[in-house]
């Protein structure tokens, strides 16, 4: 098994476990969320590896970052990793339905299957499962739970208005 370190960084949505497998970035994780995996999971506490991540992380809560560039490794299926890799595609402040994902990764019958996916997202934030939304255009479930992605849609929205004065 691949050394596993973790560390946790503050930010406006509550505190953020960021986990490492052999030095890159495998999880981040917000306290109360969905499918978050046992806290004896996370490995040794250690922040060294994470210094960029929360640079980046720092960046984007203050308005500067947009995109993120950081290597990170996925554990899921190979369906899972083809949605999770369709989230970074996603542009800052945009939404796309489930639906709209299904297409986008050639599986347009596959919504439910790209909701179940994207809720299994591990890197919550930076893979930005938060843009996808429902048909209707309401913000079904989210792992952080739905206070959290509305703050996040609002805030790059927001940030977006901001940067166009």
């Amino acid at each position: 098994m691949t050394h596993r370190t973790h560390t946790v960084v503050d930010s406006p949505v509550g505190p953020l476990t960021l986990v490492a497998v052999g030095g890159t970035l495998a999880g981040l994780y917000m306290r109360r969320q969905r499918h978050r995996p046992p806290q004896e999971t996370f490995g040794d506490p250690d922040p060294e590896p994470f210094t960029e991540v929360a640079n980046q992380l720092q960046a984007y809560f203050d308005g500067r970052r947009t995109v993120f560039e950081l290597p990170m490794v996925f554990a899921g299926t190979p369906f899972q990793q083809r949605v999770w890799s369709a989230l970074r595609d996603i542009p800052y402040g945009e939404t796309i339905t489930y639906g709209q994902l299904a297409d986008r990764i050639g599986q347009p019958t596959a919504a439910r299957a790209v909701g179940l996916a994207n809720g299994k997202n591990p890197i919550g934030i930076i893979v930005p499962c938060h843009r996808v939304i429902g048909s209707t255009g309401d913000l079904t479930g989210y792992g952080g739970g739905l206070a959290t992605k509305q703050h996040l849609l609002s805030f790059e929205r927001g940030a977006i208005g901001a940067a166009l004065f």
